[in-house]
């Protein structure tokens, strides 16, 4: 559904003000908003008067304004939020948010009006290339003076009027921003494809609010989306149901291709639900992320303010809404006569879960923890499901058993489940960390390939499909083809370089506007970034870090704490600072790994703890969603553990790969 209301100005005009409230009410009615409060009626009539004065005289001052497009309550999905109001202004689109009866400009508000505008540029079509004016409009505000200038971005300044001196805004817009290209049609721009990809924190908000998540689906039409992957692993737990039959299905993609949301999306859909309940669990190895995301749905209930009983249900509810893998493990492989509640596991980093060794050092159980999955699901009599989510490429601890230990259980233990795997999962690709699922073709299961059951583009860094590829051209020691890949491809997508901490810091601030989130990211080897006041030893506390707002010193805009791969895996910001140390650097043209111990680095010559690092790194490129820049130290010549040469080594290549220095 598109705006409420839309029409030229001319006919806008020329509407009753009651006739143009009972549009809104009528179409909040078919929103699911069946009984719209008083309030809000009085404050549309007000908002409708304000506009009809300032367009009448907007109309006399301006050739052709009669023929601007107006639209009241445009919805903004990623916010499930409605713009109050927009208006196309010849070739400009012109964002206004109301606070009727207010005299204060809210920092809240601004960021409001702020996040509309970018939402718009970033994934409404028709407004791709347009210019983006937001105006926060408090009705009984001051007169602020107002600088009207262009900037580099398509989103202008915020323009602040109060109802009085909306006409004159609206005319020093019009005639500062205006290109003199052709009138937008309303109905083309209304009627916009509008594709959001939302955070996977938005999308669990919405899944567990009971909403689906259909814009996610929308996005990338040109690759593989959600929609088809969900439906691929739909239908195969519909076969299995039907047939009493086991099966095991593997979703593998790129980082940031939405492997995490469509395993939220599968335990979500109305197909698998009983009885006012999902069949399905979704857990995951990944603590960090169930730690934000239980967070996240705890502060949204904590603002509905329920009772008390309504409190523990609730707390209740979030629990089961997203479980940790071990724990999950722990329940039922120590009881061997319990039967999972669920008939539906999805595993999220199935590829991290424990080998035998690791499992019996640190939980004494002397099995895999793919193999322990299975011994619980096979519990069931007749059918059962296991829904792996594969980050090839991504294992970074010691333990992990990756993807070659489900491979070996099911052959060697389990033969008699049916495999759901996409051909990347058998020839091996760049997003499997080039791995297949067997070595060989076992002739003695039953293998069903399908091409969705892969995903192929970033939904997360959406203005760089081939960021994944380009990441693993740098990490692969080809520097030709990333930067090949970087100049046809990553054009939108902002990389920076800069050697100076104070300057990576400036760009992230000058680049995250609104509610974006921008953060600065480390491995755990960074161990000589302690001068620059980053000791990665510290605690970080995940969820204050990934939802506090800037006004908090815990939170990652205030730029003092940085993530490690083990605390993002999984998760994204908008804005990302990568920051580069010597655990892995330059020699001889390839990669060197080192760590560090004492007072001094150390090589590293064990191949398995090369590849955690190469992953480690790789984990941190893949983290933003609209841009990065990567800082690394100058150096200094009088600590020998912090050469400059070493330092330098690593910038010059990544310059060659594509990357532009600040």
């Amino acid at each position: 559904m598109g705006a409420y209301y839309s029409n030229s100005l001319a006919g806008f005009l020329k509407d009753d003000t009651l006739k143009i409230s009972g549009t809104l009410t009528h179409g909040a009615g078919l929103s699911g908003f069946y009984q719209q409060k008083h309030t809000q009626t009085l404050s549309w009539g007000d908002a409708i008067n304000t506009l009809k004065t300032a367009f009448d005289q907007i109309i006399a001052e301006v050739d052709g304004a009669e023929q601007w497009g107006i639209m009241l309550e445009y919805p903004i999905a990623r916010r499930q939020k409605r713009v109050d109001a927009v208006i196309l202004a010849g070739d400009l689109v012109i964002v206004l948010e109301f606070k009727v009866g207010k005299a204060d400009y809210t920092n809240a508000d601004k960021e409001q009006v702020l996040d509309y505008c970018l939402d718009l540029r970033d994934f409404h079509f028709e407004s791709k290339d347009k210019i983006l004016v937001p105006v926060l409009l408090a009705t009984e505000g001051k007169n602020i003076s107002n600088e009207f200038s262009r900037t580099e971005d398509q989103v202008q300044n915020i323009i602040f009027s109060n109802a009085a001196d909306l006409a004159f805004n609206l005319f020093k817009i019009f005639a500062v921003y205006q290109t003199g290209n052709a009138q937008i049609d309303t109905k083309r721009w209304d009627d916009s494809d509008y594709s959001p990809t939302p955070t996977i924190v938005e999308a669990a908000r919405s899944l567990y609010a009971g909403k689906e998540v259909v814009e996610i689906s929308r996005s990338h039409a040109r690759g593989k989306n959600l929609t088809k992957t969900s439906n691929a692993v739909v239908t195969a737990i519909k076969q299995a149901k039907a047939d009493g039959q086991k099966i095991i299905c593997f979703i593998t993609g790129v980082p940031g291709a939405g492997k995490t949301l469509a395993g939220l999306n599968i335990a979500h859909d109305a197909s698998v639900q009983q009885d006012g309940r999902s069949l399905a669990t979704f857990i995951s190895g990944n603590a960090p992320l169930i730690k934000v995301l239980k967070k996240a749905l705890s502060n949204d209930a904590h603002k509905r303010r329920f009772d008390k009983t309504a409190k523990q249900k609730e707390s209740d509810r979030i629990i089961s809404f997203v479980e940790n893998a071990h724990g999950f493990l722990e329940l039922y492989f120590a009881n061997k006569a319990k039967v999972p509640n669920n008939k539906i596991v999805i595993f999220d980093e199935a590829q991290r879960a424990w080998d035998a060794k690791h499992s019996e050092q640190k939980f004494k159980r002397p099995h895999s923890e793919a193999e322990m999955m299975f011994e619980i699901m096979d519990r069931h009599k007749d059918w059962a499901v296991i829904v792996a989510l594969i980050g090839g490429g991504q294992e970074i601890n010691k333990g992990e058993a990756g993807l070659p230990e489900w491979g070996k259980v099911i052959q060697e233990k389990y033969s008699d489940w049916k495999v759901y795997i996409s051909p990347q999962l058998k020839v091996g690709h760049h997003s499997t960390g080039d791995l297949t699922l067997f070595t060989e073709e076992p002739e003695n299961l039953s293998i069903v390939e399908d091409s969705n059951l892969h995903l192929d583009v970033s939904i997360r860094s959406y203005k760089a499909e081939k960021l994944s590829q380009w990441v693993s051209f740098v990490l692969n020691n080809e520097a030709e083809q990333a930067k090949s890949l970087f100049k046809e491809h990553l054009s939108k997508y902002q990389i920076r370089l800069t050697r100076d901490l104070d300057q990576a810091k400036d760009w992230l601030r000058s680049k995250c506007k609104g509610t974006r989130r921008m953060g600065l990211v480390a491995t755990s080897g960074a161990r000589r970034l302690l001068p620059y006041g980053f000791d990665i030893r510290q605690p970080l506390e995940e969820a204050e870090w990934f939802l506090n707002d800037r006004n908090d010193v815990r939170s990652s805009y205030f730029l003092e704490l940085a993530a490690t791969e083990y605390r993002i895996q999984g998760l994204e910001l908008d804005w990302v600072g990568v920051c580069w140390d010597l655990d892995l650097r330059r020699k001889a043209g390839r990669w060197s790994f080192n760590s560090f111990s004492g007072t001094k680095w150390q090589d590293v010559k064990s191949a398995e703890k090369q590849q955690f690092y190469i992953n480690k790194y790789r984990v941190l490129l893949t983290r933003a969603r609209e841009g990065m820049v990567i800082f690394i130290p100058p150096g200094d010549i009088n600590d020998q553990t912090r050469p400059p040469a070493v330092y330098d080594a690593v910038a010059n290549y990544l310059i060659s790969c594509g990357v532009q220095p600040l």
